[in-house]
């Protein structure tokens, strides 16, 4: 495979192309779908190609093919170079890749448990002993649980990137998640429903640490519990504890999508959105001084993990808001070329036959030195928010809501009673500037994270420790 790359990064040079890339990527993926304790679908598929990008005259160009052979290379190297040099006809802002050191590195994540050593019976098995769980936990707490999507998902990604200015990275990471849609339901109190995730870079033993059938029985109590006793909830102007789960949710959304170089050029606006941020924002102050959001690539077990991204660039963490202030972008080469800075390996592409384009990878509220209690003892009257049912934030990532799931009063430094659906309506500096104290314990979450056209849905992780807000105005519930 390394000739073949070889081959079509010196056949793209020979052509004209001042930058060339070839890509090799091979996902084997074994999925299996639960759908109301019946198994939906079961199914095992390798994707694998050769993809290349070329820069000819300051005009790029991408193509790929899942014909593993020379002649089949030769001609996609052709067209693809071919296509550029006609686009190169009407640039007017020719594109350029930002200098960077290019790595020859290789990076083989070994799993404890192989996914060869678990057949898909086993994992049919875990995913009905953790449905009926659930039932059973419901059944047990006067609820009824009529709505339950499982999917199990074990993915094994190969690559070897290979680049006309040195680079050559080969990885093979295994990762493993499960996601879980559920719905419960009340006669008199209505009905509601809750996502869990799981992810990690790893093999079977991840899945073996989640205790699914346990992770489940729980959730459902937490769900049960709030049919049963949550309260309306008045709203009004208050003190606001925020869970790791929300945290997360809001980093993504609100610092880490504003924060992509292509996304601040405009180039995402039709696909994923705009940003509330420019080019000069670099130094803009958007929250408090104890405010410090990072997206860090190298995270082990993470499921956004990696330590090379796809044009040779060694990953790094990236301070995307420092001590409240706009701290840094997400780059690819050709971004950083742009705003005249280095690419912080923010290059990410899904499959072989997908454009690598600035991605996120784990993106999170860095930990500070308050415990919960600490924080909760700090509050006489407000509201702790430990998850989500629901959320929305417009194109440009300013406006946003945030609906709890398990919330409750806080009076006088102790939590009181459940609440139901508590609305957080807020701008990302209203939320940002109203932290006063970051929690010490760190907690990611796995997510899939969607943008561009074709659409590519990259595994991320979201997290961080609970946050607290300073006078907040929340919207009541029914």
């Amino acid at each position: 495979m390394e000739d073949l790359l070889e081959h079509a990064v010196q056949r793209a040079g020979s052509l004209g192309a001042s930058y060339a890339e070839a890509r090799y990527q091979a996902d084997r993926n074994e999925s299996m779908i639960l759908k109301n304790g019946t198994a939906e679908a079961t199914s095992r598929r390798t994707i694998r190609g050769i993809s290349v990008r070329v820069l000819v005259k300051g005009a790029l160009s991408f193509g790929a093919t899942n014909v593993l052979g020379k002649r089949s290379l030769t001609d996609l190297v052709g067209k693809v170079v071919k296509g550029a040099a006609a686009a190169a006809e009407h640039v007017r802002d020719p594109i350029r890749m930002a200098p960077a050191e290019m790595m020859v590195a290789e990076h083989r994540i070994r799993p404890r448990v192989s996914f060869d050593n678990v057949t898909l019976e086993s994992r049919l098995e875990l995913l009905q002993e953790a449905d009926s769980t659930a039932v059973g936990t419901a059944e047990a707490a006067g609820i009824s649980m009529p709505g339950r999507y499982m999917s199990l998902d074990a993915l094994t990604t190969e690559r070897l990137v290979i680049n006309s200015d040195g680079a050559r990275v080969r990885s093979l990471v295994p990762r493993v998640s499960v996601n879980i849609f559920l719905t419960v339901a009340h006669p008199e109190r209505g009905a509601m429903q809750r996502i869990v995730s799981r992810g990690e870079v790893g093999g079977w033993e991840a899945a073996e640490r989640w205790d699914l059938p346990n992770t489940l029985a729980q959730e459902t109590k937490v769900l049960a519990r709030i049919l049963h006793q949550a309260q309306a909830f008045r709203g009004g102007k208050m003190d606001v504890v925020l869970g790791p789960e929300v945290v997360g949710l809001v980093s993504h959304e609100s610092s880490g999508h504003p924060g992509e170089g292509d996304r601040i050029l405009g180039r995402e606006a039709a696909q994923a959105g705009e940003t509330y941020l420019s080019r000069d924002s670099l130094g803009l102050r958007v929250g408090s001084e104890l405010v410090n959001v990072v997206d860090d690539p190298t995270l082990p077990r993470s499921f956004g993990h990696y330590l090379h991204d796809e044009e040779g660039v060694k990953a790094r963490r990236r301070y995307l808001i420092k001590g409240g202030v706009i701290n840094e972008f997400l780059h690819n080469r050709e971004t950083a070329a742009e705003f005249g800075v280095e690419s912080n390996a923010s290059s990410r592409s899904v499959a072989f036959d997908r454009e690598p384009i600035v991605r996120m990878a784990n993106t999170f509220v860095e930990a500070g030195d308050h415990s919960l209690e600490e924080m909760l003892e700090g509050v006489r009257s407000g509201l702790y928010i430990k998850n989500f049912m629901e959320w929305n934030i417009d194109d440009r990532r300013y406006n946003q809501k945030y609906v709890g799931l398990e919330a409750y009063i806080i009076q006088d430094g102790e939590l009181g009673p459940m609440v139901r659906n508590p609305v957080l309506e807020i701008t990302t500096p209203g939320l940002w500037g109203a932290v006063d104290a970051v929690g010490d314990e760190l907690e990611l979450h796995s997510a899939y994270c969607g943008k561009g056209d074709p659409m590519q849905g990259i595994p991320v992780s979201v997290g961080g420790p609970h946050l607290r807000l300073r006078g907040v105005r929340m919207e009541g519930s029914p």
